[in-house]
């Protein structure tokens, strides 16, 4: 089949440089959701219909499987529909998607396409309150076209079953069928739902199905619209890994932008955001007001409140936090101990080491059971290229440190609270390198000046 995406429009009312169909949910830009149900019919042609800022949206999601058509100037969702006309197969059958229309689900549109056959098939959807919409017209039960709300008369305003513009067209007819719109409307533009009344007057069947849930149609305007389809994706979110088995302090207080997948018995408190690629294992807990980002954890793991992690991986059984932060290429070995305001970058920590206290360790290669005190620094950036500080199995590195790279520490060596070390420290041995102290009788702090 043909699937066409019409994301030509402007988008005034997100009063935004940036095009409409880029603005983010869950972390991915409105047409990229689009693009994947789009993608998990397997259709044989995607074709992208851009217009404003359109060079933007092409350079963000310019993927090797799309066809781009431009619309320019945009004079209606018909007239958006030609442009991509040479680019379809005219013996398949054509989806017509929107790139503002990001929770559509691939069962939905299969039920469509299956409604379709041969025909025309649009989905509609029954609303409460139909204001803004195209009212799909019936007689005798069938579909016989569709009024746009400010063409309608009062009747057919009065109409609850609306069109969501989603549909499946027969593309051997589309060329007649467009080349037949007229923009004799409040618009003045040329309307795809004109369509509908050219198949019936063709005597091409016409059927609607309705999709299992309105939201899945719910397109995007405004950034309030925006935020309320921000909630629908994440409470489906939250239903399903509660239906997995995950404890969610709050359903309503999680964000996942992008895949989470956690083993049994993982705990997540309040507010905490996952991006990217992220793996709990089991018994995983994570305390509130966490971001975590492309991170994989280790069963058994504790990550307290107010930690960042980010490209991580984190083995089995460690504890990290609170307010720790875990930057790209962060591995620690399982038993780690990573406290509060302590920053690793770029290093790898092997089993049961401790880093506790106010520390900073930046490409480095910890060994097994080492302690690095409050303070700790490895100076590992001359002002040019980074050095690398190896720490090898069972040292002490005291309080206050600066380790100066490249620098390694020998096994079961200890450095002295306050050192800062510029050659390498024998295994083994105590090392202590810092100004003697001293004490000045008879000094007198200066007084201010009367």
């Amino acid at each position: 089949m043909n699937v066409v995406i019409l994301a030509a429009g402007l988008g005034k009312r997100m009063r935004s440089d940036l095009p409409k169909v880029l603005h983010a949910l869950a972390g991915k830009p409105l047409l990229a959701h689009v693009l994947e149900a789009a993608r998990s019919l397997k259709p044989g042609v995607i074709c992208v219909v851009y217009g404003h800022g359109g060079e933007r949206v092409r350079a963000a999601l310019n993927h090797a499987d799309l066809l781009w058509a431009k619309q320019e100037p945009q004079l209606g969702t018909g007239h958006a529909l030609a442009q991509a006309l040479p680019h379809l197969d005219p013996k398949a059958p054509t989806l017509v998607l929107y790139g503002d229309v990001p929770l559509i689900r691939t069962e939905t549109l299969q039920a469509l396409c299956s409604a379709a056959g041969k025909g025309l098939a649009l989905l509609t959807v029954e609303l409460d309150d139909p204001r803004g919409y195209g009212r799909i017209v019936r007689s005798r039960g069938k579909v016989r076209r569709i009024v746009e709300e400010k063409d309608a008369t009062a009747a057919e305003r009065a109409l609850r079953e609306i069109n969501t513009g989603i549909m499946v067209l027969p593309t051997a007819r589309l060329k007649a069928w467009l080349a037949g719109l007229r923009n004799r409307n409040a618009q003045k533009e040329y309307y795809l739902t004109d369509v509908i009344a050219a198949a019936v007057a063709d005597k091409v069947p016409v059927n609607a199905v309705q999709p299992g849930s309105a939201w899945e149609t719910l397109g995007v305007n405004s950034k309030g619209q925006l935020a309320e389809l921000e909630r629908i994706f994440q409470r489906g979110v939250a239903a399903a890994l509660m239906q997995d088995g995950v404890t969610l302090a709050d359903p309503a207080r999680i964000d996942v932008r992008g895949r989470l997948a956690c083993g049994r018995d993982v705990a997540i408190d309040v507010n905490c955001v996952f991006e990217g690629e992220v793996t709990l294992g089991d018994d995983v807990s994570v305390g509130a007001n966490c971001v975590l980002r492309n991170v994989k954890v280790g069963a058994g793991t504790r990550i307290e409140p107010y930690c960042h992690l980010d490209e991580a991986d984190i083995g089995a059984r460690c504890r990290i936090g609170p307010y720790a932060r875990l930057r790209p290429g962060a591995t620690l070995a399982e038993e780690v101990h990573i406290g509060n305001f302590v920053e690793v970058k770029a290093s790898e920590i092997a089993a049961r080491s401790k880093a506790n206290h106010l520390a900073y360790v930046g490409d480095a290669s910890i060994g097994r059971d080492v302690n690095i005190g409050a303070g700790t620094i490895t100076c590992n950036y001359d002002g040019v290229n980074k050095h690398r500080t190896i720490i090898e199995d069972g040292a002490f590195i005291g309080s206050n440190t600066q380790l100066v790279a490249p620098v390694r520490v020998g096994a079961g060596a200890t450095l002295g609270a306050g050192t800062t070390l510029a050659e390498d420290a024998p295994a083994g041995a105590l090392t202590v390198a810092r100004a003697r102290q001293v004490t000045i009788p008879g000094w007198k702090r200066p007084a201010k000046a009367k």
